[in-house]
């Protein structure tokens, strides 16, 4: 990537940027399993939730109809929660490491791209809860001053030499 400084047309300095493009790596296909799973989980707790809440309703008084909305609303989300949002999530996950920067894309209406400096990574770390255990994927959790971001869902094998090779480009294995 060049760039050079040009002098705009009114007199204010611009740099001639060209246009990074969108990084080459995915995350892993299981996730999209992985995901199908944890949005069934959590449709199932808010069914469970709206069912508590239709109970109640109901017994205080509140029409049917009315009282009925709460499940009704959740059943109508339970496509969207496994299915849909997973294989978005999946579709629109991309990122990159080189050896000067970690780029992370994600999002579909609003799409992030993030530009983390390997002089600015501070830990790096592998997560795996048990579900992504189950399917043989884990995380990679980039740390900086500012936060911490997260690839999610590679394959065990890949975040752990990611990981590594974070670490060794950022220089935060030798201060171990």
């Amino acid at each position: 990537m060049s760039s050079s400084p040009v002098a705009g047309g009114d007199g204010r300095l611009a740099l001639d940027i060209a246009p990074r493009p969108e990084p080459p790596e995915r995350i892993d296909p299981r996730a999209l399993r992985a995901w199908q799973v944890s949005g069934a989980i959590s449709a199932m707790t808010t069914l469970v939730v709206a069912l508590a809440v239709a109970a109640v309703a109901w017994r205080l008084g509140l029409p049917w109809p009315l009282a009925c909305l709460p499940p009704l609303l959740a059943i109508v989300a339970v496509p969207f929660w496994v299915w849909f949002i997973p294989r978005v999530r999946w579709r629109r996950w991309q990122y990159a490491v080189s050896d000067r920067d970690i780029e992370l894309q994600q999002g579909v209406l609003i799409v992030t791209r993030t530009l983390i400096p390997m002089s600015r990574v501070q830990h790096v770390d592998t997560r795996q809860g048990p579900i992504l255990r189950h399917y043989g994927l884990a995380s990679v959790a980039i740390a900086t001053a500012a936060g911490t971001k997260e690839i999610p869902a590679l394959a065990v094998e890949v975040a752990d030499a990611l990981r590594d090779r974070i670490a060794a480009l950022a220089g935060v294995a030798e201060d171990v």
